[in-house]
């Protein structure tokens, strides 16, 4: 069968992202956009997090460029938020969390302004006119705050004045740092946010994940020596799980052809290795984590021997795995990966899609029925936008300016 590049298909994914960003449009709070339920209510217990925030700024404008009715409106509600009561107008930068009374976490987290950077240099593409302020302000903290000159790595946080920040280094902020600096490439044509994407991925994936069977380590000390043992305590932690977190191997995958086709792009040679390892981080997330214990699904974490932790079926690790899949298709065109494509779409539309209180469930047990282990609600629809949308488009220039630029569909015959 033959879904990649059809009319057909594509008008599937095109139903799915509508019927997504639909659901989405209900997370929008007075401070931003709010922690969605199971059953689409906003969870005000919850508060206001920066990350959401910024990531529907993100969807909202890729959104805006496909000519969705609203979605412009939700994208100057983002910038508001960005602009209101998530910035510290203080000490620079934006807060963790806040709510309708104020500041609940005031740290400055690296994850999160990393997606404060992806969200204002999609809204630019947009046309909003404080988008590219917005920008500017990010890159600015960016600069200052997060992007170590001398470590030519992220650092993952800081306290609320700025001065103190973690001995810890993440992988999982540096990856999204990646994506970030993608679109920012995109926006601004300036090269050294490809450099510092290459350098990303080399460190986390080509020196150190690939020596290890590309079981990808994400926890690292203050000089980028791995600690395999962190968080073994709290194995199921939402954003540093103890172990590998396969959702994230393959998800790196994605994104290191995203850059190589920014440096072709470029009339550039990258370099070999973003093809050989994004091939071997997608075949060892299979190896380890798609049903080991004999039901399908992506278990959340696994050792360093491979066999499972956390067993939960968390719904953003196959959604990634449904883009990377895409994306080795469009580079190598071998039908394996469109093979695996449809089977996890087969799995999705069985087991995650919520056709009745809308959008996905956010995850599965062992036995595929819905837990909340790890998660509870559906936070947001930024990884939803990864596989709905990102397999209509060309792998570069990234997903909001593509869609700026008119490539929707562009690949359909």
């Amino acid at each position: 069968m033959k879904w990649f590049n059809t009319l057909s298909h594509n008008r599937w994914l095109e139903q799915e992202t509508d019927r997504i960003l639909d659901f989405g449009k209900n997370a929008a709070v007075p401070t931003g956009f709010g922690w969605l339920g199971n059953n689409g209510q906003i969870r005000s217990d919850m508060g206001t997090h920066l990350w959401i925030t910024a990531r529907m700024l993100h969807v909202y404008a890729v959104a805006a460029n496909m000519g969705r009715p609203g979605a412009y409106a939700l994208v100057e509600h983002g910038i508001n938020a960005l602009n209101g009561p998530l910035r510290d107008k203080q000490h620079g930068g934006w807060y963790a969390c806040v709510n309708d009374e104020g500041v609940i976490d005031a740290s400055k987290q690296g994850y999160q302004h990393f997606f404060v950077l992806l969200g204002a240099a999609s809204a630019v593409t947009t046309g909003h006119p404080q988008a590219r302020t917005l920008l500017d302000d990010a890159i600015e903290a960016i600069e200052r705050y997060f992007w170590s000159e001398q470590e030519q790595m992220c650092l993952e946080s800081w306290d609320e004045a700025f001065s103190k920040t973690e001995d810890y280094r993440g992988g999982n902020a540096n990856m999204h740092a990646v994506e970030a600096f993608l679109i920012v490439y995109d926006v601004t044509h300036d090269r050294k946010w490809l450099d510092r994407a290459l350098r990303i991925a080399s460190v986390i994936i080509h020196d150190v994940a690939r020596k290890g069977e590309y079981r990808v380590n994400e926890h690292f000390d203050a000089n980028w020596n791995p600690i395999r043992d962190y968080n073994i305590d709290n194995p199921a932690h939402r954003f540093r799980a103890y172990g590998g977190t396969p959702g994230h191997w393959i998800e790196w995958g994605r994104l290191m052809l995203h850059l190589r086709a920014a440096l072709e792009a470029r009339f550039e040679t990258p370099p070999a290795w973003l093809l050989e390892d994004a091939k071997g981080l997608f075949h060892a997330t299979i190896r380890d984590a798609w049903a080991p214990d004999g039901a399908d699904g992506f278990v959340y974490s696994v050792g360093w021997d491979g066999k499972p932790i956390v067993r939960e079926r968390v719904r953003w690790p196959i959604v990634e795995a449904m883009g990377t899949a895409w994306a080795l298709y469009t580079v190598t065109g071998e039908a394996q990966y469109e093979a695996w494509y449809q089977k996890w779409w087969d799995y999705c539309i069985k087991y995650l899609m919520d056709y009745e209180n809308g959008s996905w469930w956010q995850e599965l047990d062992t036995n595929n029925e819905v837990t909340t282990k790890v998660w509870d609600g559906k936070q947001d629809i930024y990884h939803l936008l990864h596989c709905l949308v990102i397999p209509r488009l060309p792998l570069a220039p990234g997903l909001a300016p593509a869609v700026a630029a008119g490539l929707l569909d562009s690949l359909a015959k």
